[in-house]
């Protein structure tokens, strides 16, 4: 009889995940057997989630009702132009500011950042995707709050 570790699944059934992760080369694979969970993860990371490309709207299916069009002479208030670099989304997720709810934010306004250091977590169909600087620079705004849904390409933060 095998010797059972982690609950339900025994060495030689981990043993084998691991082999078909490599052999797949997946980057994680997550098993549930009643009440006991396992996660194995690979050498590889966890790619992106491809974007889903947003569709313009189009016009209403004919017998339905238009909106009607502005009253003349309304504008609209112009978004002030950002300044600065734009680090933006990079999937549609929910914007975690820190590794976890009792840790200290990854970074604040204030803060230098380097090209590749992590920067905040979009959590997106229940994995967490670490972010990356795309640039070196000063932090000089954070446009979400922690917790809030992101649209991808949403602009996350200002650097300088």
């Amino acid at each position: 009889m095998s010797e059972k570790i982690h609950g339900q699944f025994d060495l030689e059934t981990i043993e084998k995940l691991a082999d078909i992760i490599n052999a797949k080369e997946l980057s994680e694979l997550t098993i549930t057997d009643g009440g006991t969970t396992i996660t194995i993860k690979g050498k590889r990371p966890a790619p992106a989630p491809a974007p889903i490309p947003m569709m313009p709207p189009i016009g209403a299916p004919a017998g339905m009702p238009q909106m009607p069009a502005p009253a003349q002479g309304f504008d609209a208030p112009a978004a002030a132009p950002v300044s600065g670099k734009q680090v933006k989304a990079p999937i549609v997720g929910t914007f975690y500011s820190a590794p976890s709810p009792d840790s200290k934010p990854f970074v604040k306004v204030g803060d230098r950042v380097k090209k590749g250091d992590v920067i905040f977590i979009i959590e997106s169909m229940k994995v967490m995707s670490e972010v990356p600087s795309e640039f070196d620079g000063v932090v000089k705004e954070i446009c979400v709050q922690n917790g809030d849904a992101v649209e991808y390409d949403q602009t996350i933060m200002v650097l300088e």
